[in-house]
């Protein structure tokens, strides 16, 4: 099957880990001699023109729930419901006029509900279909698992990132549970495998700390200022992801803090490797993405986020990075040496679950078309 297809991506705009994500999948589909096509917000669109450049892009914002500074996380997204439904209606009706525009084949959609059609081959991307409810709601997450496979069905497939079996990274979220026949587990994608390095760009100064930010506001800037209150008058030096792909490189210090607004896929990876320590949130791509360099890191979810507060949990029960909340940090916060994560057996299974996926996906394209 040598036909090449025009594959529409479009990542939840949740932060940018839904965008970065999607990096590895568009460049595993690129090389198998598809277009591949890219519909988001201005951001994440500054992401992937940076990572991979010379796809097709459009304008195509969707949903931001962000948080709030006062009310829990479910209560703040429970008020913002109405605004949900009317992004999912209305971006399941502009999806036909990009189908037809574009000549689509396939849409892939990382977490947007809308983004199906029963004319082409559709794909949904989560890690959670057991999405996590707050312990005094714990009861009403069978009714969750059951809205969210009613949206899972309406795909012509559902991909999980991540492995099935023991060796795996969502725990609960993706795992102990009846999925529906159409889910398949296609490995951890991170933007950091193969990825190459850029030339224009010179190696960054030595370090030891680094601090990835990530998530929407306001939290995103309240853990910035409390990591830069902590270690911006001690040694050694700290380098600061801001997590802004739409300006490059470095921004500003303060003391012995250097700020990146962003740099390449590459020299990130440098850093990260050469890092004597990290701290991050507990956000799941994050997650994947040290998991693929075999890195461990102090991971320290957003307040009332349930699912990085389980996701946090769960995996220092695995011994596999470490964790304390917001609230905890302080001086004196260190990092303890994490054990294997079995990171060449995870990368290399995820090889092979991923490329089996697409495969599978291009033949069902090739088959409805």
């Amino acid at each position: 099957m040598n036909k090449s297809y025009n594959i529409l991506i479009c990542p939840l705009e949740w932060g940018l880990g839904h965008a970065a994500r999607m990096i590895p999948l568009a460049r595993k589909l690129r090389e198998m001699n598809n277009n591949v096509i890219i519909a988001s917000g201005e951001e994440h669109l500054s992401l992937f023109r940076n990572e991979l450049p010379g796809l097709s892009y459009i304008n195509f914002p969707g949903f931001k729930p962000g948080y709030s500074r006062f009310l829990p996380q479910y209560l703040f997204l429970l008020f913002k419901i109405p605004v949900l439904l009317y992004y999912i209606i209305m971006e399941h009706h502009r999806l036909k006029k990009l189908i037809a525009e574009h000549e689509v084949d396939i849409i892939i959609s990382d977490n947007r509900f809308g983004l199906w059609n029963m004319k082409i081959t559709s794909v949904y991307v989560t890690h959670m279909p057991l999405i996590p409810f707050p312990k005094h709601l714990k009861f009403l997450e069978p009714v969750g698992v059951l809205l969210h496979r009613k949206i899972i069905n309406k795909y012509s497939l559902c991909f999980i990132p991540d492995l099935p079996g023991d060796l795996n990274l969502s725990g609960r979220l993706s795992h102990g549970m009846k999925l529906p026949d159409n889910v398949r587990y296609i490995g951890i994608l991170s933007r950091f495998i193969a990825c190459e390095q850029s030339l224009n760009e010179n190696p960054v100064k030595f370090h030891h700390n680094t601090v990835i930010l990530s998530g929407p506001e306001p939290q995103r800037e309240i853990f910035k200022k409390k990591l830069v209150t902590l270690l911006k008058d001690k040694e050694p030096q700290t380098v600061i992801f801001e997590g802004r792909p739409g300006k490059r490189g470095e921004i500003a210090s303060n003391g012995n803090i250097t700020f990146y607004n962003h740099l390449s896929a590459f020299r990130m990876k440098e850093i990260i490797e050469d890092s004597d320590s990290i701290i991050t949130r507990s956000g799941y791509t994050t997650i994947m993405e040290l998991t693929s360099l075999n890195c461990t890191a102090l991971i320290i979810p957003t307040p009332g986020q349930t699912e990085q507060e389980y996701l946090a949990d769960y995996l220092s029960e695995k011994g596999w990075f470490y964790t304390v909340s917001q609230s905890e940090i302080k001086a004196g916060i260190t990092i303890r040496q994490g054990k294997t994560v079995w990171q060449g057996e995870i990368n290399r299974q995820s090889s092979i679950l991923l490329t089996e996926a697409l495969n599978e996906l291009l033949e069902k394209c090739h088959k409805e078309c």
